[in-house]
């Protein structure tokens, strides 16, 4: 079956992604055009096969797009359009969460040691995936959090990922300057890049950009972000032995470094 002419495929597509069939979408396209139709009357105005209209109605009512009288014949009306929407946001929002929360409750069960990834390194690209990686981090601390980032990155990116570390677990963090207020539970540690770069410690490669950090779980994660030449975001985690070693001694060169060329 073809749809009528006049109804854009652009607006059949969106409707599409949002939930309705396309032959739920014709239907409802069309009852917005009358006021109240029979299922005759919505055959005639949607280009709908006759057998088909009485199941696509039945669904739409339930998707709360439709709503239907008490008469005989029974007609039906469309519910008006910002309505319409919202409640399929509102459908899709429940259903993305329930199914998030049974996927959840699937990887949880495999548990760390049974997902095998503990040698992978991961790269993971985009700002909000490397945040979502680093909420993730940590709030699964136990024992520690280093941080070692430039300032510009701790301000606009990481701080607010910090709040959930609980109050038990010690958070170092080391960076080039701090703007405001020390936050009582985290351990401040301003480095002199400026002086470091008159040593031979070649700081050029450990925070070669202005938004570019390493992170450190309970010398058990580990995570490198880098900004891109192009200004993209992208980083480097992993849970291996090898990766976490490299991050471990980087941060400690770069703090013992630091505190003896100040001294």
């Amino acid at each position: 079956m073809k749809a009528p002419r006049d109804v854009p495929n652009a607006l059949l597509e969106s409707l599409k992604s949002l939930g309705l069939t396309k032959y739920e979408a014709l239907v409802y396209i069309g009852l917005l055009r009358t006021a109240g139709a029979t299922a005759t009357e919505v055959h005639e105005i949607s280009g709908v096969p006759r057998a088909s209209v009485y199941p696509v109605l039945d669904r739409l009512v339930q998707k709360e797009l439709v709503s239907v009288s008490h008469t005989t014949p029974k007609r039906f009306d469309a519910v008006p359009p910002d309505q319409g929407v919202e409640n399929l946001m509102r459908r899709i929002e429940s259903d993305a969460e329930s199914a998030r929360t049974a996927l959840d409750a699937l990887y949880r069960e495999k548990g760390p040691e049974g997902r095998g990834d503990q040698e992978l390194v991961w790269t993971i690209y985009g700002e909000e995936n490397i945040r979502t990686r680093l909420a993730v981090m940590f709030r699964s601390a136990e024992r520690s959090v280093e941080v070692l980032a430039t300032w510009p990155l701790l301000r606009e990116g990481v701080l607010p990922l910090l709040d959930p570390v609980p109050d038990s677990v010690p958070v170092d963090i080391f960076t080039e300057r701090w703007e405001g207020e020390h936050p009582s539970r985290f351990r401040i540690n301003v480095i002199p890049f400026a002086t470091l770069r008159e040593t031979h410690l070649p700081t050029e490669k450990l925070l070669p950009y202005e938004r570019s950090g390493v992170f450190l779980v309970d010398d058990a994660r580990a995570l490198l972000w880098m900004e891109g030449v192009d200004g993209q975001p992208s980083a480097l985690y992993s849970e291996s032995a090898g990766l976490v070693l490299f991050v471990r001694r980087h941060i400690t060169t770069v703090t013992e470094w630091a505190r003896a060329t100040v001294q």
